[in-house]
């Protein structure tokens, strides 16, 4: 087994026995362990191998001191000045081989700094943060956000060793280690385009059949699910270039941004893609669905629509005319700012498992509302392809996977033939 070189984010003015052997367990497996300390409040236990005065002069602050007595006036100012100064340093150990995997341990201000750290490396690099806050709700989206950490819970606090925290330790000591161990890089190659879909559990029987259909045509697809994190992370990778085109099956995530809904996905769905410039097909599931389970604002708020109740978090309300006349003009704005071949593919039957004949939110007044709306606003080169099927089926899936082979095709075309 190749030794590998585990970075631990500390903070030794307030802990230190915990990372002694935390560091100690590590080299215990064979690998490398860096402490690296961001102390702002006091002296430190002990130095880190990288120490915190080191951390505060590549944040921008010469002296300790100045960080300490910025910790007790304007701390918000010593943390940044700490997670700057830590985040070059750690890209500099990476960009020379010298970290492998990297390891949090702490409570609050320690899950802060670094998870924020961790959110600057790359995708696919082993992260993992041992934390008291980990099952917090409030705060893991925080730290989380889109990116690949692990979190886990320590359940009690990062104080003092104690037969329970050891415990927990080691697990996550385990868990790193076995990161880095396993990880093939993060260095990924594709010889095939890589294809994004979005996908929740009311589209299934469309999405699963196109991942099947995509791979046919000689595409890597890459589900992504559109719960207002798994579809936002998507558009930042499509800006970091991971993809080549788009499925977009599942755009509710405009609706939930508008509305305030419980997947929000942030502004820049379906605009991520266009302004990368790459191929995508968009469909109008969850659109039809509002997301207000555990929130009782929400709930109260549309006490009177239609609900589906799924579970005590998932409950969904049916989407009004004049708000789904609202995302649709946010729709064709974004549409109609794509710099690649894009369509849209409009189910006649209905949008979601939710939105069949029969079921609580069929509503084809509003679904036909909303497209007229879409068809008035779109460019006039931007094709709406109108289908007699339900959207949650696989003939729709197969639709949508001929749709954006055509697209692709016209935009290696265009691609080859030069500006």
């Amino acid at each position: 087994m190749l030794k590998k070189t585990i970075l631990i984010i500390a903070n030794l003015d307030t802990r230190g026995a915990e990372f002694k052997f935390v560091k100690e367990l590590i080299e215990s497996r064979g690998h490398d362990a860096c402490l690296l300390d961001f102390s702002m409040e006091q002296e430190p236990f002990f130095e880190g191998d990288i120490t915190c005065e080191e951390v505060a002069k590549a944040g921008g602050i010469t002296d300790i001191n100045k960080v300490r007595q910025l910790y007790k006036s304007e701390r918000q100012k010593a943390t940044n000045n700490q997670i700057t100064g830590a985040t070059k340093i750690v890209k500099k150990l990476l960009q020379d081989g010298k970290v492998h995997g990297v390891l949090g341990v702490g409570g609050g201000t320690s899950s802060l700094v670094s998870t924020t750290i961790m959110k600057s490396l790359p995708f696919g690099m082993p992260k993992l943060m041992a934390s008291s806050m980990a099952g917090h709700p409030k705060y893991v989206g925080k730290y989380v956000g889109t990116k690949d950490i692990t979190m886990l819970n320590t359940v009690v606090d990062v104080v003092e060793l104690n037969p329970i925290l050891k415990t927990q330790l080691i697990n996550a000591v385990g868990a790193i280690c076995g990161m880095v161990e396993l990880s093939p890089g993060w260095e990924v190659e594709f010889d095939q385009p890589v294809i994004a879909i979005t996908s929740f559990g009311f589209a299934e029987r469309a999405v699963e059949p196109s991942i099947h259909y995509l791979r046919e045509k000689g595409y890597i697809p890459v589900p992504c699910h559109a719960q207002g994190r798994g579809d936002r992370a998507m558009d930042e990778l499509i800006r970091e270039g991971w993809f080549q085109g788009v499925i977009d099956f599942v755009t509710r995530g405009i609706g939930e941004q508008l509305l305030g809904g419980n997947c929000a996905a942030g502004d820049d769905r379906v605009l991520a893609a266009s302004e990368s410039g790459i191929p995508q097909v968009v469909a109008p599931s969850g659109l039809d669905m509002l997301s207000v389970g555990g929130n009782q604002e929400l709930l109260q708020r549309y006490s009177d629509r239609p609900q589906a109740v799924i579970d005590n978090l998932r409950i969904e309300v049916r989407t009004a005319v004049e708000e789904l006349e609202e995302m649709a003009a946010i729709m064709a704005d974004r549409l109609n700012a794509s710099q690649a071949p894009c369509a849209v593919l409009n189910p006649l039957k209905g949008w979601s498992s939710l939105d069949e004949k029969g079921r609580d939110l069929y509503d084809p007044v509003a679904d036909s509302a909303f497209m007229e709306k879409l068809k008035s606003l779109l460019k006039p080169e931007i094709p709406v392809k109108d289908v007699d099927i339900h959207l949650n089926s696989p003939k729709f899936g197969e639709e949508a996977v001929t749709l954006f082979h055509q697209l692709y095709a016209e935009w290696l075309t265009a691609k080859k033939s030069g500006p």
